[in-house]
């Protein structure tokens, strides 16, 4: 019985871990268009045409972003949540699922250079 249940127990265990959900790759499609409907005007490319130094690029987001280097995803979500000074929130025009798969996005892009 013991055995019965430690296999159990086991295979619980390795299908979480095994079957996690890929958000980076997931994600970037629809958090592409979102970026592209929301956020490329201010900044394309990975830029930013109204702060030049407060850019996407993953230094710069380091740099402003607090806990980026702990957690990049949930940073920016809060970024986008909440906006901050010249940025505006975004918490009540776009749904969490569509913060998240754009927040992913960017962190990914980021990650790759832009």
């Amino acid at each position: 019985m013991r055995i019965l249940l430690l296999i159990l127990l086991l295979a619980i265990a390795l299908s979480k871990l095994t079957f996690v959900r890929p958000a980076l790759a997931a994600e970037t499609p629809n958090g592409a268009k979102i970026f592209n409907a929301n956020c490329a005007s201010c900044h394309i490319g990975g830029g930013n045409i109204l702060i030049n130094h407060k850019t996407l690029k993953k230094e710069a987001l380091s740099k402003y972003l607090a806990n980026y280097d702990n957690d990049s995803i949930q940073a920016i979500i809060y970024q986008v949540q909440n906006g901050k000074n010249a940025m505006p929130a975004f918490r009540s025009k776009l749904s969490s699922q569509e913060i998240l798969e754009v927040a992913t996005y960017v962190s990914q892009q980021a990650e790759q250079g832009w």
